[in-house]
Protein backbone atom coordinates (compact mmCIF):
# COMPACT_ATOMS: atom_id res chain seq x y z
CA UNK A 1 0.00 0.00 0.00
CA UNK A 2 1.53 3.31 -0.95
CA UNK A 3 1.54 6.38 1.11
CA UNK A 4 -1.37 8.29 1.58
CA UNK A 5 -0.79 11.46 -0.61
CA UNK A 6 -3.53 13.43 1.17
CA UNK A 7 -1.24 13.36 4.51
CA UNK A 8 0.57 16.61 2.48
CA UNK A 9 -0.14 19.84 4.71
CA UNK A 10 -1.58 17.41 7.58
CA UNK A 11 -0.85 19.55 10.67
CA UNK A 12 -1.05 17.10 13.89
CA UNK A 13 -1.88 18.08 17.37
CA UNK A 14 0.71 19.40 19.43
CA UNK A 15 2.76 17.57 22.06
CA UNK A 16 2.41 17.94 25.60
CA UNK A 17 5.23 19.92 27.29
CA UNK A 18 8.69 17.88 27.56
CA UNK A 19 11.07 19.21 30.39
CA UNK A 20 14.35 19.08 29.21
CA UNK A 21 16.33 17.93 31.79
CA UNK A 22 20.14 18.19 32.94
CA UNK A 23 20.88 14.60 33.27
CA UNK A 24 19.51 13.93 30.13
CA UNK A 25 21.31 16.18 28.06
CA UNK A 26 24.55 15.25 29.94
CA UNK A 27 23.35 11.33 28.73
CA UNK A 28 22.92 12.69 24.98
CA UNK A 29 25.34 14.75 24.74
CA UNK A 30 27.84 11.73 26.17
CA UNK A 31 25.94 9.53 23.35
CA UNK A 32 27.08 11.67 20.29
CA UNK A 33 30.57 11.75 22.13
CA UNK A 34 30.22 16.13 22.11
CA UNK A 35 33.39 17.68 23.87
CA UNK A 36 31.90 20.78 24.50
CA UNK A 37 31.98 21.93 28.12
CA UNK A 38 28.61 23.36 27.50
CA UNK A 39 26.73 20.10 27.37
CA UNK A 40 28.28 18.98 30.80
CA UNK A 41 28.99 22.20 32.93
CA UNK A 42 26.75 24.57 34.28
CA UNK A 43 29.31 27.34 35.06
CA UNK A 44 30.84 26.86 31.72
CA UNK A 45 27.76 27.24 30.13
CA UNK A 46 26.39 30.26 32.36
CA UNK A 47 29.62 31.41 31.83
CA UNK A 48 29.17 31.53 27.94
CA UNK A 49 25.21 33.47 28.63
CA UNK A 50 23.07 30.52 29.03
CA UNK A 51 20.62 30.04 31.66
CA UNK A 52 22.06 26.20 32.06
CA UNK A 53 24.09 23.59 30.15
CA UNK A 54 23.28 23.46 26.05
CA UNK A 55 21.71 20.46 24.36
CA UNK A 56 24.25 19.30 21.25
CA UNK A 57 22.28 20.26 18.10
CA UNK A 58 20.52 16.97 17.39
CA UNK A 59 18.64 16.58 20.97
CA UNK A 60 15.96 17.83 18.83
CA UNK A 61 15.07 14.33 17.64
CA UNK A 62 14.24 13.79 21.24
CA UNK A 63 11.27 16.07 21.04
CA UNK A 64 10.67 15.38 17.00
CA UNK A 65 9.99 11.45 18.22
CA UNK A 66 7.02 12.49 19.72
CA UNK A 67 5.69 13.96 16.56
CA UNK A 68 6.70 11.56 14.36
CA UNK A 69 5.20 8.70 16.53
CA UNK A 70 1.74 10.69 15.43
CA UNK A 71 2.50 10.66 12.14
CA UNK A 72 3.30 6.80 11.96
CA UNK A 73 0.60 5.92 14.31
CA UNK A 74 -2.05 7.72 12.09
CA UNK A 75 -4.36 4.98 10.32
CA UNK A 76 -4.77 6.81 6.91
CA UNK A 77 -0.94 7.42 6.20
CA UNK A 78 -0.81 3.98 4.43
CA UNK A 79 2.98 3.79 6.22
CA UNK A 80 4.32 0.29 7.28
CA UNK A 81 7.36 1.36 9.69
CA UNK A 82 8.86 -2.25 9.15
CA UNK A 83 9.56 -0.36 5.59
CA UNK A 84 10.70 3.01 6.53
CA UNK A 85 14.37 4.18 6.17
CA UNK A 86 15.19 7.72 7.61
CA UNK A 87 16.70 9.28 4.50
CA UNK A 88 17.45 12.83 5.54
CA UNK A 89 17.26 14.90 9.03
CA UNK A 90 18.01 18.80 9.26
CA UNK A 91 17.19 21.52 11.86
CA UNK A 92 16.71 25.08 11.88
CA UNK A 93 17.46 26.80 15.14
CA UNK A 94 16.15 29.85 16.25
CA UNK A 95 18.05 29.39 19.59
CA UNK A 96 19.84 26.62 21.37
CA UNK A 97 17.91 24.34 23.42
CA UNK A 98 18.97 24.56 27.15
CA UNK A 99 18.21 22.63 30.35
CA UNK A 100 14.82 23.51 31.96
CA UNK A 101 12.90 24.48 28.19
CA UNK A 102 9.60 23.38 28.55
CA UNK A 103 9.21 22.33 24.52
CA UNK A 104 6.07 21.42 22.43
CA UNK A 105 6.26 20.03 19.28
CA UNK A 106 3.76 20.33 16.16
CA UNK A 107 3.91 18.15 13.24
CA UNK A 108 2.98 19.48 9.46
CA UNK A 109 3.64 16.89 6.85
CA UNK A 110 5.54 19.08 4.12
CA UNK A 111 5.65 16.59 1.25
CA UNK A 112 4.64 12.94 -0.10
CA UNK A 113 6.38 11.96 -3.45
CA UNK A 114 6.40 8.80 -4.96
CA UNK A 115 10.05 7.67 -6.94
CA UNK A 116 9.90 4.44 -8.61
CA UNK A 117 7.82 2.09 -5.80
CA UNK A 118 8.66 4.11 -3.12
CA UNK A 119 7.69 6.87 -1.49
CA UNK A 120 9.53 9.88 0.85
CA UNK A 121 7.56 11.98 3.31
CA UNK A 122 8.82 14.75 4.27
CA UNK A 123 7.69 16.01 8.05
CA UNK A 124 8.64 19.28 9.77
CA UNK A 125 8.04 19.33 13.79
CA UNK A 126 8.09 23.27 15.00
CA UNK A 127 9.39 22.89 18.55
CA UNK A 128 8.63 26.31 20.51
CA UNK A 129 9.08 27.05 24.10
CA UNK A 130 6.93 27.52 26.68
CA UNK A 131 6.59 31.25 25.65
CA UNK A 132 5.59 29.86 22.80
CA UNK A 133 8.53 31.01 21.00
CA UNK A 134 10.34 29.47 18.29
CA UNK A 135 13.27 27.12 19.10
CA UNK A 136 14.00 25.00 16.09
CA UNK A 137 12.37 23.50 13.28
CA UNK A 138 13.72 19.49 13.13
CA UNK A 139 12.98 18.26 9.48
CA UNK A 140 12.63 14.40 8.69
CA UNK A 141 12.73 12.81 5.45
CA UNK A 142 11.57 9.09 5.91
CA UNK A 143 11.71 6.72 2.89
CA UNK A 144 8.87 4.09 2.63
CA UNK A 145 10.42 1.63 0.65
CA UNK A 146 7.87 -0.16 -2.00
CA UNK A 147 7.78 -3.50 -2.51
CA UNK A 148 11.12 -5.37 -3.34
Amino acid sequence: MPVNPELQGRVFPSTPPYLVGVEKVREFSRAVFSSSPLNFDRDAARAAGYADIVAPPTFAVVIQEATLAQLLAEPDAGIDFTRVVHGDQRFTYTRPIVAGDELTATLTVASVKTLGGHSMVTAESSIVDATGAHVVTAISTLVVRGDE
